[in-house]
């Protein structure tokens, strides 16, 4: 039976991939979709302007450095998230469990949660199911994620397995804060790279009934292969009524992958990090804009794009910013690749609708080869 929030408008017939809508209080997100990461309520260098022009539909921030910066409560003084950071559309925050894995200096990780310092001052703190959950009701998110614990890649076996029962204890806390707001709670799937340790996490956190699922712990180190092997285990397992996120992930080439295996939902730095290191994403590959071959290239970035910083703006030019430290080129360059991933997510839904993922896909890899 399919949710009301969550509709597949089409499901391809010789693949798990799908396109749908997910309903939320801040409008419809058109899946597949990728969320350009606004970790600290702001994705960095461009506005909200720019960010609707370029077709984003919906955000990811972070539980873990909104507590920590400016503090949940003061964001919820001033009206939620939404208000705070002048973004009317949908919000999804992690929960924060992987930039304590990641960031934190001291971590001690208990039954109850995480104890650990804070990347920013040495400050201790405590992090666990209930925080997690009482500060994503305050920011006010219409996606809240289940706090879960993410291991390192490579991980001994037994440890993957505490890690697992783990996160379901956490989970079963976290499905108490259902109904207290707007917001839809989605559970995490860990079990590291073993199947059978994917498959008892699914199992477990299927019968608390989630809004949706994501799949964790990826993107940590394992090969390409074994990533997608490790996404075909869990989705094979979850519901089709119900949203998947593979979190954390990733490339032009890992999104592909991940739509063809039935993945609704995708986020990562990638496009505004790699943008800041002069990095674009084209049709045709990715270029390294510093290059001294472009210091008198009038072409814009991409060709085929007509975002603003491809109408208006040559690969010299760009150059030219870049090497002379303008601000201006991390602004511009994070424009074309946000635009990039879009229109990426637009052109995989059409080709979804007209049953044409397999050509699309095909098309995709030789032009990323020219």
């Amino acid at each position: 039976m399919t949710v009301s929030y969550f509709e597949i408008a089409h499901g391809c017939k010789d693949l798990p991939a799908r396109a749908g809508k997910i309903r939320t209080a801040h409008g419809v997100i058109e899946t597949p979709v990728f969320m350009p990461v606004g970790t600290q309520a702001s994705v960095k260098s461009v506005s909200r302007e720019e960010l609707e022009e370029a077709g984003v539909q919906i955000i990811l921030a972070n539980t873990y450095h909104l507590y920590l910066r400016p503090g949940h409560e003061v964001v919820k003084t001033l009206g939620g998230l939404h208000r705070f950071m002048n973004w009317p559309h949908p919000i999804l925050t992690d929960s924060g469990g992987f930039q304590v894995y990641s960031l934190a200096k001291l971590r001690k990780v208990t039954e109850e949660g995480v104890l650990f310092q804070s990347h920013l001052d040495g400050s201790r703190h405590f992090l666990g199911p209930d925080e997690a959950m009482e500060i994503q009701l305050a920011l006010g998110s219409d996606i809240m994620m289940a706090f879960d614990e993410c291991v390192s890649y490579p991980c001994d076996y037994e440890y993957v397995r505490r890690s697992v029962e783990l996160t379901t204890s956490w989970a079963l806390k976290c499905t108490k804060y259902k109904g207290r707001g707007p917001g839809k709670v989605f559970g995490i799937v860990q079990g590291g790279t073993y199947p059978d340790l994917r498959r008892k996490s699914a199992e477990s956190l299927l019968e608390l009934d989630f809004d949706g699922y994501a799949i964790g712990g990826l993107s940590v180190g394992e090969g390409f292969e074994l990533r997608n092997e490790m996404i075909r285990v869990v989705q094979e397992m979850l519901p089709e009524d119900k949203p998947v996120y593979l979190m954390g992930v990733g490339t032009p080439e890992d999104i592909v992958e991940g739509v063809c295996l039935g993945v609704d939902m995708f986020d990562c730095v990638m496009p505004t990090r790699n943008a800041r290191n002069g990095t674009l994403f084209t049709r045709t590959g990715k270029i390294s804009i510093k290059n001294a071959k472009y210091v008198d290239d009038e072409r814009p970035p991409d060709e085929n794009c007509s975002c603003y910083t491809c109408r208006n703006y040559s690969r010299a030019y760009l150059r030219h910013l870049f090497m002379a430290r303008e601000l201006l080129a991390y602004r511009l360059n994070t424009i074309h690749n946000i635009s990039y991933y879009m229109n990426l997510m637009k052109d995989l839904r059409q080709a979804i609708l007209e049953e044409s993922l397999d050509r699309f896909k095909k098309s995709f890899y030789e032009r990323q080869g020219s």
